[in-house]
């Protein structure tokens, strides 16, 4: 038996969190309590990654991200209950990624307006990762300074564009982005 405060959403996004961590290490976390700040800021050589591994772990996650969005902001989401926005929850889902597994996940800006200031391009990736996304590319990625950076589209449909792009003229899907940065071995 569920219980009540674990609803389908809850669920979906735990079992999401748990599937990532053993996806993502594929060995036994690090009990990080144990350690000083200065080793929990290190990334243990277990979880380096090659860049080709980056690359595929990048694509998987941004993959898992935008379908749970979609899934769970269409299936669950009520506009009238007061809620926060699927978007919103998720940003919980990554900085726990964040603090366990040191891959950072962002929304990035690409159509519309900004929900947060902080989603908007911050740096040349980004603002080229914006014009990469507008041109239809379904993914731009670089590595810079040890750390594998990747930007992929996320759909914004119909029921989305009331606020990001509330003085719009079509219902046409438009976009938005994820960023993922993952450390690589040198």
């Amino acid at each position: 038996m569920v219980p009540a405060v674990l609803n389908r959403p809850c669920l979906f996004l735990l079992t999401i969190v748990l599937v990532l961590d053993v996806a993502a290490t594929g060995i036994s976390r690090v009990v990080a309590d144990e350690k000083t700040p200065e080793a929990k800021a290190a990334i243990p050589a277990a979880r380096q990654r090659t860049p080709e591994q980056a690359s595929l772990e990048g694509d998987v996650l941004h993959d898992l991200m935008h379908d749970t969005l979609q899934i769970v902001h269409h299936r669950y989401y009520k506009e009238d209950e007061g809620l926060e926005l699927p978007a919103g929850t998720l940003l919980e889902v990554f900085a726990d990624i964040a603090q366990e597994h040191q891959v950072k996940l962002r929304w990035l800006v690409v159509e519309g307006q900004a929900m947060n200031s902080d989603h908007i391009a911050q740096d040349d990736f980004e603002r080229a990762a914006v014009q990469a996304l507008l041109t239809g590319k379904k993914k731009y990625d670089a590595i810079e300074g040890g750390v594998y950076r990747r930007a992929g589209p996320i759909v914004l449909s119909n029921v989305c564009l009331k606020c990001h792009v509330p003085d719009r003229r079509s219902t046409e899907n438009r976009i938005a982005g994820l960023l993922i940065s993952i450390p690589v071995k040198k």
